[in-house]
């Protein structure tokens, strides 16, 4: 059995832009004054020039310039921190799909992967498949409450153990090791997977939009969410806020709470 600290996030994937289309497009309705923000990351440029696309509010109305520029708008916001503070207020979430990151949580419970696949929108999964891995040792992930009670911590050992003891035991009764026949030895494993326990260290792999992961990550940082997905959406809460610090700008963390929250919450 393997015990470790807490599960693992890495960053593996986000949204880039493709400089020269975005350009393009620029160049062909009449080139608005505006320019991508070297300073800022792809997502967020990406998240305001759909904003700006929507209203044709590239900058001030300029007649000649009627396929970029809007008679109705005589002002327009500079900045992309300032632009995107402005749709979080105004609650206009829809653009924030267009922006994604990726992850891959490493060492997490199937309890855990159970309760992250409810959040369909927005959201897809890839998960690592028991039905083709076959394991002998059963990491573990274990919560505080297990760790202050030498009792239960105990029970935990022996059951992992009798788990262990009873996947080898199997994987010999079948003689697995000897079936050449790929399609054989998935169905056998699949069998063994049975009695693996819900708790047991997997990965996952997870990409989301913007606007679903603040969704997220208000849900499951609250409090009263399990504390296992706690622990790993707290981890995806500081990568979006490096990474994307104009779209999770209104997202606040209560040390006291361990919660993220959001000043403007339905975006």
């Amino acid at each position: 059995m393997r015990f470790f600290n807490k599960p693992k996030v890495y960053l593996v994937g986000k949204t880039s832009i493709v400089t020269e289309g975005l350009k393009d497009y620029l160049a062909d309705i009449g080139s608005p004054d505006w320019q991508i923000d070297l300073d800022v990351s792809d997502a967020e440029n990406l998240i305001e020039a759909a904003g700006r696309m929507c209203y044709r509010s590239w900058q001030e109305y300029d007649p000649s310039r009627p396929l970029a520029t809007n008679p109705n708008v005589s002002k327009v916001r500079k900045g992309n921190d300032v632009y995107i503070r402005n749709v979080l207020e105004g609650h206009h979430g829809s653009i924030l799909e267009h922006a994604t990151m990726s992850f891959i949580c490493c060492d997490v419970s199937r309890v855990f992967t159970h309760e992250l696949v409810r959040h369909r929108a927005g959201m897809a999964y890839s998960q690592e498949s028991l039905r083709y891995v076959r394991l002998d040792e059963i990491p573990f992930w274990l919560p505080e409450a297990v760790k202050g009670n030498e009792k239960a911590l105990e029970k935990y050992k022996n059951v992992i153990k009798y788990l262990e003891e009873a996947q080898t035991e199997l994987a010999t009764t079948f003689n697995i090791k000897s079936i050449r026949n790929f399609h054989t030895k998935k169905e056998i494993t699949s069998m063994f997977r049975r009695l693996l326990p819900e708790g047991m260290a997997t990965s996952i792999f997870v990409t989301g939009n913007l606007r679903a992961w603040r969704h997220i990550i208000a849900m499951r940082t609250s409090s009263a969410a399990e504390a296992e997905i706690r622990v790993v959406l707290d981890q995806i809460a500081r990568i979006c806020k490096r990474e994307c610090p104009n779209v999770f700008q209104d997202m606040q963390y209560n040390h006291e709470t361990q919660e993220w929250t959001f000043l403007n919450e339905k975006v």
